[in-house]
């Protein structure tokens, strides 16, 4: 798949309008891929396609008894501000860097999980490569670690480095896209440069051409903006390629 070909064209958005009238899947079948074992990251096959539905693969739900319990001390933290029943669990499907099918999986906010499905089902529908979507618990929930595996998620608690403010992640209204190819860069107060992750600092030149580069003509930087998200890599202090977030005025 060449780099020109996951440029499409904007016309593509109307696959959405199909989507929106599709329901949120149902009990009963997200209870038939619970008991296969799926896990996020596996791949899925044609036949689990044909006898499912690639639909099926889409959905919201509470966070489950065996997510919530790995969370625990990694992704979550007891704290004041953000409850289980503020959250959700979503699935979708995405491509991976080889082309392969995989499940994907991701903890967000209640109030973004539902622009998160829609966003997810175009970029797969338009087999926009996306190398892995696991929970952060996978990784411990180490920022470095699980960027540095170009690892797409959302849901982390913590605070902004250096404060007492939540971050977007912290609320679940962030999501870090392709981190690797995408990363956090910025220059410190001592003139040094600062990346995250920290093998990627080739990647905070966006003059030059790569790969899985989101820029203005991304389809998923218009999928994001048009669902009322920011970009980080058009903050001004610092530049965060991989970032996108959505206020929503919670706390």
């Amino acid at each position: 798949m060449s780099f020109i070909s996951l440029r499409k064209n904007w016309s593509s958005i109307l696959i959405s309008l199909a989507f929106t009238c599709m329901n949120i899947t149902s009990a009963s079948t997200l209870d038939d891929l619970v008991s296969i074992n799926l896990e996020g990251g596996d791949i899925i096959d044609e036949q689990l396609m044909d006898f499912y539905g690639e639909n099926s693969f889409f959905s919201i739900s509470d966070i489950p008894d065996s997510v919530w319990e790995k969370m625990q001390g990694r992704s979550y933290q007891e704290n004041p501000y953000i409850k289980r029943s503020d959250l959700s669990y979503i699935r979708v499907l995405h491509c991976d860097y080889d082309g392969k099918v995989r499940l994907g999986e991701m903890v967000c906010n209640k109030a973004i999980a539902e622009d998160l499905r829609e966003i997810f089902f175009i970029l797969y529908k338009n087999k926009y490569p996306i190398e892995r979507m696991r929970l952060a618990d996978v990784y411990d929930a180490d920022d470095e670690i699980q960027m540095g595996a170009n690892n797409t998620n959302c849901f982390v608690f913590r605070y902004i480095t250096g404060s007492n403010f939540l971050s977007y992640h912290a609320r679940g209204l962030a999501v870090d896209l392709n981190p690797r190819t995408n990363p956090y860069c910025r220059v410190k107060k001592d003139g040094t440069f600062f990346v995250q992750p920290k093998t990627s600092k080739e990647y905070c030149d966006r003059s030059n051409n790569f790969a899985y580069k989101i820029d203005r003509e991304d389809l998923a930087y218009k999928l994001f903006i048009s669902h009322g998200f920011t970009w980080g890599g058009e903050w001004k202090a610092l530049k965060d390629f991989c970032h996108f977030e959505k206020e929503i005025n919670q706390l």
